[in-house]
């Protein structure tokens, strides 16, 4: 807020951002506009221009119910656009409002807000991905973990979501998690565009749901819920433009003639993505092959997000996204800093790692050379040690759990 003129929080809708955003107009002796109210909706709409003037903060919530209102503030900016001067909220991406997105060009500045991570539920700080920027044996910590595979489970199926998280029972959190994808579908996605086959939007996503944490193969999706791929494509970038799912980029595709540049598809909270599969605890924890393959699936899901989330209030990360070979060694997280170093992740649901699975970190190691700052392969054990050059193994929950 001491740098830009405006601010965009965006994240899907029952994160807390507004919860946050009365937060900072408390701090700061601001004023919300909260244009989820009919009446304020109307009002502002009317006369937005109205609304935004003079010299208070003024933080509006889900600010594109009007997005008119960004041409109103980028007008009083005109008149002189100190820093922190405005605070929004949307639950869908700015860009996804293409008019929208062009008026403040320049002077609004995203924050993306995820559903809470395992640190923030903790109350403790996560230093782990700052750490391994600059230094990945100063990750390294001699205490064992003690979380169990149940503890894991329990974590990826209650999600992120704080009223999830705040249900009494399971049963209370599914439907809690039921109703917010029926609304998110038929309110939130329907707002964005008008579509011809709205009523195929649950089945593609539950089909995406299946591919968490996979290449996303469009062609077998779009046939499987009988649409053109062209529609199906289209339909997977609103369900993005809403945070139900995001793609992770293919990284380095020009690092070797191998290397692949499709996509990965992941849905955003992993207890969102346990509720679409009807995966429940019990059914997680069985040891039968179906189950341990969904079990991983979701593990690199719920992995790849709270890296993600560590990401996002970093300044020195140039990229982020995943790197396949047509061979098919692959490392399902790549994270690049500023400087060119690199450092990647493979995650594994499984209480041991033999050399067999670092396969793919080594391969990017060959290909990077120096710039390979490291490679962890996050796994279900107990212990923290280096396997190899430059590549070292992990517990899962290192990423929130401090160094003592």
């Amino acid at each position: 807020m001491s740098d830009a003129p405006v601010l965009l929080m965006e994240g899907p809708r029952s994160v807390g951002k507004s919860t946050l955003l009365r937060e900072v107009a408390k701090a700061r002796n601001g004023r919300v506009l909260d244009l989820d109210d009919p009446a304020t909706r109307e009002a502002v709409a009317a006369d937005p221009a109205l609304f935004i003037s003079g010299e208070q903060l003024v933080c509006i919530d889900e600010y594109q119910k009007v997005p008119s209102v960004l041409d109103a503030i980028k007008a009083e900016l005109n008149k002189g656009a100190s820093p922190g001067r405005f605070v929004l909220t949307g639950s869908a991406r700015h860009d996804a409002l293409p008019l929208a997105a062009q008026a403040l060009t320049g002077r609004l500045t995203r924050i993306p807000i995820y559903p809470l991570s395992q640190g923030e539920l903790a109350a403790t700080h996560e230093d782990f991905l700052e750490r391994v920027l600059i230094d990945p044996l100063s990750a390294i910590s001699s205490t064992p973990s003690v979380t169990t595979r149940s503890d894991y489970i329990a974590r990826i199926s209650k999600g992120g979501f704080p009223l999830a998280l705040a249900a009494a029972t399971e049963n209370a959190r599914r439907r809690w998690f039921d109703d917010y994808l029926e609304l998110t579908l038929s309110r939130d996605v329907r707002e964005l565009a008008q579509l011809r086959q709205g009523q195929k939007l649950e089945a593609l996503l539950g089909r995406l749901a299946g591919q968490t944490g996979l290449v996303l193969n469009i062609e077998k999706t779009a046939s499987a819920v009988q649409l053109t791929q062209p529609t199906a494509e289209s339909y997977v970038t609103l369900l993005e433009k809403v945070f139900l799912v995001y793609r992770l980029e293919a990284w380095g595709k020009t690092l070797t003639s191998r290397s692949s540049s499709r996509a990965k598809i992941h849905v955003l909270d992993a207890g969102v993505a346990a509720r679409l599969l009807r995966l429940t605890p019990e059914k997680l924890a069985m040891l039968n092959s179906t189950s341990l393959t969904e079990f991983g699936h979701l593990v690199e899901t719920f992995a790849v997000a709270e890296l993600l989330k560590q990401v996002s209030w970093l300044d020195d990360v140039a990229g982020v996204g995943h790197w396949r070979t047509h061979d098919g060694d692959e490392v399902d997280l790549v994270i690049e800093r500023d400087d060119g170093g690199v450092v990647g992740f493979e995650m594994k649901a499984a209480a041991r790692v033999d050399g067999a699975q670092l396969k793919g970190l080594r391969k990017l190691r060959q290909a990077l050379g120096d710039n390979f700052v490291g490679g962890f392969a996050m796994y279900l054990g107990e212990r923290s040690y280096t396997h190899e050059d430059r590549i070292h193994v992990m517990p899962l929950d290192r990423l929130w759990t401090p160094i003592v």
